[in-house]
């Protein structure tokens, strides 16, 4: 899959400062509901997998099926955009390299994702470079708890990217651009990427770039049924 990053959302990194988060940093992608938060974990994951990297998928709202079959979805996606054959050497490196724990009815508590991390470390070898949150509610989850994900990520030496849902009503941002809910949580954030939707497409922009704010110029539009990139 080295023709990834030709369709990846994640070209707009390929742009910022250090082109990645780093291990122990938090990245969010912050929108509206519906615009494509999700599908663009995804393929951030999916970017992980096939530079043979491990990673795990946290999801706060759907179930392990329902998250594999949106992995699905997406794969096959990317292989028609790549024109390729499903091939079952891209079917095993999902496999090995990914790990999706569900913590359903508002369940999700630090110490029980550290607990899981090391039970998958000492029972099964498995230790992510990644860790993906989709689902957190940044309007209760409070510094405390972006504070302990840093802390979770440095022990065990993974960047971890969240979701982080945003409101059509409340339009207000802090003086650096940055978007409720998370405008008073930014000093936390090293990456900050927001899906805007436009008549034409999806964009992605890149509003926090490590110790930088955002550089307007630095967008990638995405088709809006796949959310993969486009030229």
């Amino acid at each position: 899959m080295k023709d990834f990053i030709s369709v990846s959302p994640l070209k707009i990194l390929e742009q910022s400062s250090r082109r990645g988060l780093g291990p122990g940093n938090l990245g969010v992608l912050i929108a509206r509901a519906g615009v494509g938060k999700t599908a663009c974990l995804i393929h951030i994951a999916l970017d992980r997998i096939f530079r043979g990297e491990k990673l795990i998928h946290v999801s706060l709202e759907e179930g392990p099926e329902k998250v594999t079959a949106y992995y699905n979805v997406i794969y096959y996606d990317l292989l028609k955009a790549l024109n390729l054959p499903d091939d079952d050497e891209y079917r095993m490196r999902i496999d090995r390299n990914r790990m999706i724990l569900a913590y359903l009815n508002q369940s999700f508590e630090l110490d029980r994702l550290e607990a899981n991390l090391k039970n998958l470390a000492e029972r099964l070898d498995f230790r992510p470079n990644t860790i993906i949150i989709d689902g957190l509610d940044f309007e209760k989850a409070g510094r405390d708890m972006l504070e302990g994900l840093r802390k979770t990520g440095r022990a065990f030496g993974a960047d971890i990217w969240l979701s982080a849902l945003s409101h059509r009503h409340i339009t207000e941002t802090n003086e650096r651009g940055i978007p409720h809910p998370i405008a008073g949580l930014d000093d936390l954030l090293s990456i900050v990427i927001q899906l805007v939707p436009e008549p034409t497409g999806v964009f992605l922009r890149l509003l926090k770039d490590h110790d930088n704010s955002g550089n307007p110029d630095i967008s990638v539009k995405l088709d809006p049924n796949t959310f993969l990139a486009m030229d």
